[in-house]
């Protein structure tokens, strides 16, 4: 996790840096363009640019007021989250649909299989061999043997 928050931060940082950089060139750009204006209109240019920049807002990071771990997992609350019940009960719907999803899908497969096997035993009850036969050794011989002459 700290990785996670360390990379982000230094993509922000490194975005802030690029856009100085950026400025910077914008600004020497500027100040070569002020050899040919009237004095007096250079000085107010560079007083306003000296007022943009100190004007200039920081941005500050958003600070997490509270951490709180829980096994592996962390959680950040940054403490202006006003969640209703609605929203609760929102960011809870997936996990139920999910869970009921799974439970009707295990059903389904149980039931298959139930069907699976009640078509074997009946085929073995409904027969013309009795079920002690299928245990037989040479019985699975004969199979193989009358497979192999049928191909």
């Amino acid at each position: 996790m700290n990785t996670t928050y360390n990379h982000l931060y230094n993509d922000s940082a490194s975005a802030t840096k690029a856009q100085d950089q950026f400025g910077l060139r914008i600004a020497a750009r500027l100040s070569q363009g002020t050899t040919e204006v009237p004095h007096d209109i250079a000085e107010r240019l560079r007083v306003a640019r000296l007022r943009a920049v100190t004007q200039r807002k920081k941005l500050q990071p958003a600070l997490a007021r509270q951490v709180t771990m829980s096994g592996g997992a962390a959680t950040m609350t940054f403490g202006d989250e006003k969640i209703s019940l609605w929203e609760r009960f929102a960011s809870v719907l997936p996990l139920i649909a999910l869970l009921a999803g799974l439970v009707v899908i295990n059903s389904i497969q149980d039931d298959s299989r139930t069907n699976e096997l009640a078509e074997v035993d009946s085929a073995l009850l409904t027969g013309d061999l009795p079920p002690s036969a299928y245990l037989d050794p040479g019985f699975t011989q004969f199979l193989k043997i009358s497979k192999e002459a049928a191909e």
